[in-house]
């Protein structure tokens, strides 16, 4: 099941025409091309009808991080590349006699996941924060995912690569049904995949970093450990959480849940929400000891063309929407609207955040949960071998799901 999908029946063509209004005449264009669902269209006129100067929006939505990605990459290639191209209805994309790519969007939407390999190949330039007057609103914790050298590690005295808009965790779901006829107690934190009687009852996220790290931190050690070996019990307790695992999936593990096939999954919060809109016998819990973080970034592809500031010496267009999609009440808006929070929500007083904020702990944990809680930063070498080499011991290809 795809974490992140847009609202049905806006297309390509129909979102910038009706964002553009009558403004198709004038002289300024922001081109983005975002995640689905990430953006409600409700936000984007908002904007529209926030801008001081008229201007053209082109916003297009694309289902999958992975396709935006690789949209990055193919930019970058010459015309004559034999790389599979991704489908797509962008409309104004196309490339000159040269080869060199036109008509590039000046924003992308970017999972944090791949923001190291966009910095080392080349894919992004760095944005000016300076331009961005919402920059000082960002959490810390999310600053410095953004704050990299030009080799993709996180750098205190690094560039900032990425605007982070939105983010989610990984949280476990669970069939509250099944767990009341039994009179089980609800599962609240990592160390509950391990009851007994849990066995064969569970899907798992088929990825070693989501696996290891939940297990890392049931041991009190973080996400980003670089050293498995210093790890006392790591491969026995993975060895034990496998024995629980009925299916491993990272795109289907919610479909045995609603079937009853398993009563309890770790999956994306995003996912995880939707499901439980349309489904009451499905609940879900942030670990109390922490989780995974995962955010969505905006950030400005390599080969774009320059964005000319508004006024003389006023922000851009683009650094104008990194800065409005910042802003609190846009932040509220959209962490309610698209099943994933603004940072800019976190760190605020809870009472003063609306109730469909305060009573949504999967959609905005506890601080002292988020407190816990980590991004992925990328591993070396060394470290990423092991990583391999455990998740293949402990869970071979053959087996389970």
């Amino acid at each position: 099941m795809d974490r992140r999908s847009f609202l049905q029946g806006v297309g390509v063509l129909g979102l910038s025409q009706a964002l553009a209004g009558c403004n198709g005449s004038a002289r300024e264009a922001l081109r983005v091309r975002l995640l689905k669902s990430s953006i409600p269209p409700q936000i984007l006129d908002k904007f529209r009808r926030s801008l001081q100067q008229p201007a053209r929006l082109d916003f297009a939505p694309e289902p999958q991080l992975g396709q935006l990605f690789q949209l990055l990459q193919n930019w970058q290639r010459p015309a004559a590349s034999t790389q599979p191209q991704p489908q797509t209805s962008w409309p104004f994309v196309s490339r000159n006699r040269q080869g060199a790519a036109t008509g590039v969007p000046d924003l992308v939407t970017l999972g944090d996941y791949w923001l190291a390999q966009a910095i080392q190949q080349n894919l992004i330039q760095p944005l000016n924060p300076q331009q961005v007057a919402a920059w000082a609103q960002v959490p810390s914790a999310w600053q410095k995912l953004v704050t990299r050298d030009r080799q993709g590690q996180v750098a205190e005295q690094g560039q900032v690569w990425g605007m982070p808009y939105r983010w989610g965790t990984t949280v476990i779901a669970y069939r509250a049904d099944k767990f009341a006829e039994q009179g089980w107690a609800v599962p609240t934190d990592w160390s509950d995949l391990w009851r007994p009687e849990l066995r064969d009852r569970i899907s798992l996220l088929d990825q070693p970093r989501e696996v290891i790290g939940l297990t890392l931190k049931k041991l009190n050690h973080s996400y980003n450990t670089e050293d498995l070996t210093k790890v006392a019990a790591l491969r026995s307790e993975l060895q034990a959480l496998h024995q629980q695992v009925k299916f491993y999936s990272s795109t289907n593990y919610l479909q045995p849940l609603i079937l009853g096939d398993t009563w309890l999954a770790v999956g994306w919060s995003t996912d995880v929400l939707s499901l439980m809109k349309n489904n009451r016998q499905i609940a879900a819990v942030v670990p109390r000891s922490g989780t995974k973080l995962w955010s969505e970034l905006w950030v400005r592809p390599a080969v774009a063309t320059p964005t000319a500031a508004s006024n003389s010496g006023q922000p851009s267009l683009s650094e104008q929407w990194l800065d409005f999609c910042l802003q609190p009440q846009t932040a509220i808006q959209l962490s309610i609207l698209s099943q994933a929070a603004s940072p800019a929500v976190v760190g605020r007083d809870r009472a003063t955040l609306p109730s469909a904020l305060q009573k949504q702990p999967v959609l905005l944990p506890a601080p002292s949960v988020i407190e816990k809680s980590e991004f992925l930063y990328p591993l070396s070498a060394k470290a990423s071998e092991q990583y391999q080499a455990l998740w293949l011991a402990v869970r071979p290809t053959s087996s389970r799901g």
